[in-house]
């Protein structure tokens, strides 16, 4: 297998030393459509789980996507909602995450670069000490679906990466 090495940024034309396979979010999508003055009133967040309006609940894992031809993944840090047993029972049980089946839940996280991606069907797996879950998602023609499936090329693994230096020099210069 290869290894990744650094790429030639089209977006910004500069050699950088890595090709960034890992992107996160801090919070579900929901926490942005709020006011920011009124989402300390309506979130409780910390870095893994998430509850919103005392009715909505949501759990941080890891969408991995293989790169064909790699020992490595396209790592998506997302949310996805939970049933309020299925988020009771996993927060209970946070330490012995080994002892819990995966559970359904819907996409919470809006990832760039694709289409629409909330509220695709997700099964929720659990891992054990204290590593995120894994999602797996629903097999559909969704682009996202279709990648997280098939695995992607190390082309769109730079694609994806230009297209954040892109947003982050545009957002620079607002």
């Amino acid at each position: 297998m290869t290894k990744i090495r650094g790429y030639t940024c089209s977006c910004c034309g500069e050699y950088h030393e890595e090709l960034p396979t890992s992107y996160g979010n801090p919070a579900p999508v929901y926490y942005y459509y709020v006011e920011p003055d009124e989402q300390e009133d309506r979130f409780e967040l910390d870095d893994d789980l998430c509850i919103m309006d005392n009715e909505h609940y949501f759990i941080r894992g890891c969408i991995e996507i293989p790169i064909i031809g790699m020992d490595e993944h396209l790592i998506w840090g997302a949310w996805v909602s939970l049933s309020e047993d299925n988020f009771n029972k996993t927060k209970e049980l946070w330490d012995k995450q080994e002892l819990l089946e995966p559970m359904l839940g819907w996409l919470s996280t809006d990832l760039p670069c694709y289409p629409d991606t909330v509220n695709l069907k997700a099964r929720v797996h659990p891992r054990p000490d204290g590593i995120r879950p894994y999602f797996e998602l629903e097999p559909t023609d969704h682009p996202l679906a279709v990648e997280f499936r098939d695995g992607v090329t190390i082309e769109r693994v730079q694609e994806i990466a230009e297209q954040f230096c892109l947003k982050r020099d545009n957002e620079t210069k607002e």
